[in-house]
């Protein structure tokens, strides 16, 4: 499954409309802020169709999963948005993830507990607010907005010291880039040891944490609080490192600005469980007829670290002060 998908769900009190473009989405929030509410409405449809007094429009089938005989009613389901509903006790488990992964649905999860087993990304994390929109009316309309956005703060800030999820060539590209300006460069050796690296460092100046925004959705809850806390810390998320490397346009022959606009439309769900997977092998593929350019995710080749490189990655990475 590809491409972005426009979901309205209505009744007469209440309208939710969003648009779902990643194979897994989560939906968070408080108790009664409206999630379950779409969640019933959707399963209510699909049960009665016109007569639940729901209307559910999309250019696919909206489907739900529960407890009951989920691993059947999965694997049954083809081509097709899945909401599931919080409480599901299948949700954190590893056969879960399995059968997502091998999936050619969309996923949208409402939960409010970290989900470790599925990479999903940063920028598809919605929390629920009531939008304005219908306040002369009765109906009401739940907006759903992004929660958490690619950097924690919006003035450029100049680091001090950084820290990578990625311990392979991430990390030998920004352990470049930090020595040009006398910087110390550590690797966490993995998104679930970000908080942990931090604590051990006690650094006093600015520190600049770098993630693959693709795949960390499931620790942003508790970096976000740890970051609230800790004011000397800025977490600049791309989808991925290679991504960055993409994005910088700087090797010869390639251009993928159209894949970059709209990854959606180039992804398939049933191949790649994150976009962070699609894009490593994006620039894997693209490169590996080049001896010069040919990527491996292993160990970074020496003209990637070029100063070419790194000074259009450093125009890539805006609001972050570099020289």
């Amino acid at each position: 499954m590809k491409g972005a998908h426009r979901v309205i769900v209505e009744t007469k009190k209440i309208k939710y409309d969003f648009v779902v473009k990643r194979n897994i989405t989560i939906l968070t929030g408080d108790s009664g802020s409206g999630k379950t509410v779409l969640i019933d409405y959707i399963r209510d449809y699909r049960r009665y169709g016109a007569d639940s007094g729901v209307f559910v429009s999309c250019d696919c089938d909206c489907r739900t999963l529960d407890n009951e005989d989920w691993e059947r009613q999965l694997e049954e389901i083809t081509g097709s948005i899945v909401f599931i509903d919080e409480g599901n006790r299948f949700l954190p488990t590893q056969r879960f993830a399995e059968l997502v992964q091998q999936s050619d649905n969309y996923f949208v999860i409402a939960t409010r507990e970290k989900l470790p087993m599925l990479p999903y990304s940063i920028k598809e994390i919605y929390g629920f607010r009531e939008s304005g929109k219908f306040r002369h009316t009765k109906q009401k309309y739940n907006e759903i907005y992004h929660l958490y956005g690619e950097i924690s703060n919006s003035d450029s800030i100049e680091p001090e010291y950084v820290i990578t999820e990625d311990s392979n060539s991430g990390f030998d590209f920004f352990s470049s880039l930090s020595a040009e300006k006398h910087i110390n460069c550590i690797s966490a050796n993995g998104k679930s040891n970000i908080i942990k690296r931090l604590q051990e460092e006690k650094i006093c100046g600015t520190v600049l944490v770098i993630v693959d925004g693709a795949a960390f959705g499931s620790e942003m809850r508790d970096v976000s609080k740890y970051l609230e806390a800790e004011k000397n810390i800025v977490l600049y998320a791309p989808e991925s490192f290679e991504w960055l490397l993409l994005a910088s346009n700087t090797i010869p022959h390639l251009n993928v600005s159209a894949i970059l606009e709209q990854p959606e439309n180039y992804i398939d769900s049933a191949k790649y469980i994150s976009w962070e997977r699609y894009f490593i092998d994006l620039l894997i593929d693209s490169t590996k007829d080049s001896p010069l350019w040919r990527y491996a995710k292993k160990k970074l080749p020496a003209i990637y670290s070029s100063p070419k490189v790194i000074k259009t990655v450093k125009k890539v990475m805006k609001l972050i002060v570099w020289d």
